[in-house]
């Protein structure tokens, strides 16, 4: 009996059930490894191959572009699983082992893996709430505006205006302020302030405005209102006497563009038109522009403001002149010498002494 179950033992393949189907001329020392880089490998070009089988048809069961890529994203990496487990089993390695390491690293991989995590859970926040999609143009707190090129579990990357690229994991611009431009409506309404003079018309300062804004060609010169909630603003541009300022009338135009890509260089068209159309109005409207007027009271002080000849101010300085002071001595036009009386002290002029 001993010796059937020692022979038994000794015809019985080794290298486990993988190694009883793997011919004995193909086990080479280490080709393990091998087949478990060959299975990896395989995985990897049949999770390539299926999601691009499927992507067209799991794109048209989501409307959202963004959806429709973490799908695939998630079918090709569980194929990419599936490989990686049949190459452990390759090499041996069971599930209780592979329930062991993780048990046994788990602590180190949790400080690890945190922030990944955070910016997962996020970014499935992201995909629920929808608050910007692939290809809309969003404006960050910093005032940076870009369009959304892609959208993960992990993070969003942007494509700047300047022709840059942002990635910001998605538990950073989730904490931000985000304003899409392009959500829904495309159309923006901007505004334009300017001050103008208290003796300007305000009348044709005002219609100046009107007709600068409507004449541009991105610019939504009539037509229906446009309804934003439960509130409609008309369609065409609008001018308000907004302020009263301390060196103006404040004018406030407001309008809407069709597109919100090029916004500055619409600015800057309008107010072009409103500085030709300012200057062609021959001083009825003029820009505004701080003015300072100087009062002098009777806490002000005093000034002498006496015209008169060089000489008759002289004598001016010397009789308000105090007590103590020195009387100026006449000057000799000819030697450059004080005149007078030479006895005052004043030391002679040859310093030899003849």
């Amino acid at each position: 009996m001993q010796s059937a179950t020692t022979a038994a033992s000794t015809t019985a393949p080794a290298g486990g059930p993988i190694g009883g189907t793997v011919p004995q001329w193909l086990q080479f020392p280490g080709w393990r490894v091998v087949a478990a880089a060959l299975v990896l490998g395989l995985g990897v070009l049949v999770s390539r191959y299926v999601v691009r089988l499927i992507g067209r048809s799991v794109a048209k069961q989501f409307r959202r572009q963004s959806v429709a890529q973490t799908v695939l994203r998630l079918i090709r990496v569980s194929i990419v699983l599936l490989a990686a487990g049949g190459a452990a089993r390759i090499l041996g390695l069971e599930v209780g082992d592979l329930v062991l390491s993780v048990t046994v690293f788990s602590a180190v991989l949790g400080i690890v893996l945190a922030p990944i995590v955070g910016s997962i859970i996020n970014g499935l926040f992201i995909l629920a709430d929808q608050p910007y999609e692939i290809g809309d143009l969003i404006e960050l707190t910093d005032g940076r505006r870009a369009f959304v090129d892609e959208i993960t579990i992990r993070y969003t990357k942007l494509f700047t205006l300047n022709n840059t690229f942002l990635v910001i994991p998605n538990s950073v611009i989730r904490d931000q302020l985000v304003t899409n431009y392009s959500a829904e409506d495309e159309r923006v309404r901007l505004s334009l302030d300017v001050l103008v003079t208290y003796e300007s018309d305000t009348e044709r300062a005002k219609q100046l405005l009107r007709s600068a804004a409507a004449a541009d060609e991105a610019v939504i010169g009539g037509g229906p209102d446009i309804r934003i909630g439960s509130a409609r603003y008309p369609a065409r541009p609008t001018v308000l006497r907004s302020e009263f300022a301390d060196d103006g009338v404040l004018l406030r135009l407001r309008y809407w563009a069709h597109k919100p890509y090029k916004i500055p260089t619409v600015e800057s068209r309008v107010r072009d038109r409103i500085w030709d159309g300012v200057a062609e109005t021959d001083g009825d409207v003029e820009f505004a522009y701080p003015h300072r007027h100087l009062v002098f009271d009777d806490t002000s002080g005093t000034l002498d403001a006496t015209v008169g000849k060089r000489g008759d101010r002289s004598d001016l300085a010397t009789e308000t002149a105090p007590a103590t002071r020195r009387e100026p001595r006449d000057v000799d036009a000819a030697g450059g010498s004080p005149s007078g009386d030479s006895s005052r002290g004043d030391k002679p002029s040859d310093p030899g002494g003849e």
